[in-house]
């Protein structure tokens, strides 16, 4: 019998999540049942809508329940099959959890699917061939829209999603900015992913000096912005924005913890004719072969460039987890468990 080391949510967090609400847990592999597939997990994804699922309240999914697997993006190889369509050593990624081997019933379709690693890295497929990519794809081409000259202007744009966005944004003709925290993230994002500019949040704590930032960046006002963490940058953008300019709102991170995020002059969606829409990706999969058609291209070529922070081993996760929500990491947060 096999032994899977597993991560579950002990307790939910109240503001900051801590070591304390999670649960290392040893269970044992059961065996496959027919249609089934056993994976072995060979990097776990850790992204920041896995802190809004940690709260027992209304949200887009439902909430993380207690004392079970955490759920979350992974990529690993099969290790046993009882599905003609997968057989041992095909490399897959799913949505396997905070663990090392996951049994999957491969009939239901779309939890797992077979990936190619000749020329995209196994791990590249939970980042900018996988969700984050997506996410990135789909914000910027069928919210934001920009035409070749316009400004687009990215928030948290060092990590997986924004990382993404300026670079499909400048491939479009369009001029990008990005907003990240610190002088390496912002030298990363220009001299590295080919931004025209990056503003470092953290020289520019409140509004009137995060305004003029932006200001200096963007001449032209902003057309597009994808939004990632809300909040004072939101209220900076909004001030500078063009009229009918669009936001594409992915993620509000300045407000996981349970903080107000209040918004200083909602008056300029109407004074700027503001199109402001929230989306979430799973609920876009018609477009995702498109998408990921674009996405292997750019990284298989060396066109689309990307990032990662690596924990190592499982118990690591948690304390990675932590860190992604402040920040720490440096593109796209992984935890390598083989």
């Amino acid at each position: 019998m096999t032994q899977n080391l597993q991560i579950h949510l002990a307790s939910r967090p109240s503001g900051e999540p801590g070591a304390a609400n999670f649960r290392l847990v040893e269970a044992t592999v059961p065996e496959l049942g027919e249609g089934q597939v056993l994976v072995r997990h060979h990097f776990l994804s850790l992204d920041p809508y896995m802190r809004g699922r940690m709260n027992d309240a209304k949200s887009y999914a439902q909430p993380q329940p207690l004392d079970q697997v955490m759920g979350g993006g992974t990529v690993g190889e099969v290790v046993a099959s009882n599905h003609p369509g997968f057989a041992a050593g095909d490399k897959v990624v799913g949505m396997g959890g905070w663990q090392q081997y996951s049994v999957v019933d491969a009939r239901q379709p779309g939890v797992l699917r077979k990936v190619d690693t000749t020329q995209v890295p196994l791990s590249a497929y939970l980042g900018a061939v996988g969700m984050p990519g997506v996410t990135a794809w789909y914000g910027l081409v069928k919210i934001i829209g920009p035409k070749a000259g316009q400004t687009v202007v990215v928030s948290a744009a060092s990590g997986a999603v924004g990382s993404a966005v300026g670079q499909l944004a400048k491939a479009r003709g369009a001029r990008a900015v990005g907003i990240a925290g610190g002088a390496d993230k912002c030298a990363y994002v220009v001299d590295e992913l080919g931004f025209d500019a990056c503003i470092d949040y953290k020289s520019h704590r409140d509004l009137k000096s995060l305004s003029q930032a932006l200001k200096e960046a963007c001449p032209n006002g902003i057309d597009g912005h994808f939004e990632n963490v809300g909040g004072v940058i939101l209220d900076a953008v909004m001030l500078r924005s063009n009229a009918f300019c669009r936001v594409a709102m992915c993620g509000m991170i300045s407000g996981y913890n349970g903080e107000p995020i209040p918004m200083a002059a909602p008056q300029l969606i109407l004074v700027n004719r503001m199109t402001v829409e929230g989306f979430i990706v799973s609920e876009h999969m018609e477009v995702w072969p498109q998408a990921l058609a674009e996405l292997g291209q750019g990284v298989a070529t060396g066109k689309l460039k990307y990032r990662e922070t690596i924990a190592q081993g499982l118990e690591s996760a948690p304390e990675a987890f932590i860190g992604l929500l402040k920040g720490r990491n440096f593109g796209k947060q992984l935890v390598k468990l083989i």
